[in-house]
């Protein structure tokens, strides 16, 4: 197939280095200085201690054009979709495939012509090191499901991948999103504001003690069953345990959080159905002034 990923952070290089054996990839990055980089340079990826190099094929975003792409894959962070989506020229019957964090995204995904929309979950764990290189930390499976349209079209990009970069077809994608979100929610904030790797949440008794408040509290907003989704969220803080959030390493870096998709999108849920939620309220106004004293600097 042919495929556009646009976006140049981590999700972005590390499915451009996982796809390009299998399909015909384009990668769309935001910056002159990252494309010409990758040109120059080649992709690196980086697991266990051994690197791995590649050429691949890549343009900058003003020169996208959704013409010949069998498929075109957003990477971008939530709070870049907006601009994006006004930047470039969608059509209506070419797919997109969505890979946002949280859930907010999903109000622009509603204000789309485009006839077939897909959105996925990506349970891998990848940090970007500098334009041409991305650390594959944690093997998971990227999770998909259709939002709308005919996901036979997933099926045949799914269909040529092997065991080494795995996805999942999922049946309902409110349901997918929604127990991502949870993971998102209690590890992102509390590992950004505590300073630590995910694991210590659960083996740090105080720290569990938060987990564990935060966890209840996002549940009873999404009326989820607990015992199953609490079971998910401790595997991943052990499976992940030496990794540093993707909120933690914005605040590190001095970028923007995706708060407002994770705690912000919550918030907005706990309004509508008049639910207290004073730990999510907390710590969404801890990411945020941090992002202000960011700003500030």
């Amino acid at each position: 197939m042919k495929i556009s990923i646009i976006g140049g952070g981590s999700v972005g290089l590390l499915f451009a280095y996982y796809l390009h054996p299998f399909h015909e990839v384009v990668l769309y990055t935001r910056t002159r200085t990252q494309m010409e980089n990758l040109q120059d340079e080649g992709l690196t990826l980086k697991k266990d201690n051994v690197s791995h190099r590649t050429k691949i094929v890549c343009k900058h975003i003003h020169d996208f054009r959704q013409n010949q792409e069998e498929l075109t894959i957003i990477t971008v962070k939530q709070y870049q979709l907006e601009s994006l989506l006004k930047t470039i020229t969608l059509t209506e019957t070419a797919p997109i495939l969505f890979l946002q964090n949280g859930m907010g995204h999903l109000k622009w995904l509603e204000t789309l012509n485009a006839n077939h929309i897909f959105v996925g979950s990506v349970e891998h764990g990848a940090y970007r090191e500098n334009d041409v290189t991305v650390h594959h930390t944690g093997e998971g499976i990227t999770r998909l499901a259709n939002y709308k349209g005919d996901k036979s079209k997933l099926i045949h990009f799914i269909e040529p991948l092997g065991t080494e970069f795995p996805f999942k077809l999922e049946e309902n994608y409110e349901e997918m999103l929604i127990r991502k979100l949870v993971v998102n929610a209690v590890i992102n904030p509390l590992t950004a504001i505590l300073y630590v790797e995910n694991g210590q949440l659960v083996e740090n008794p105080y720290f569990a003690h938060l987990l564990n408040s935060l966890f209840k509290e996002i549940t009873g907003i999404l009326e989820l069953e607990a015992e199953k989704t609490y079971e998910n969220l401790i595997h991943i803080c052990k499976k992940t345990a030496h990794n540093r959030s993707s909120m933690l390493k914005d605040i590190e870096a001095n970028r923007p959080t995706e708060i407002d998709a994770i705690l912000g999108y919550l918030l907005e849920k706990a309004e509508h159905k008049k639910i207290e939620a004073p730990l999510t309220e907390a710590y969404y106004h801890c990411i945020k002034g941090k992002e202000l004293r960011r700003e500030g600097n």
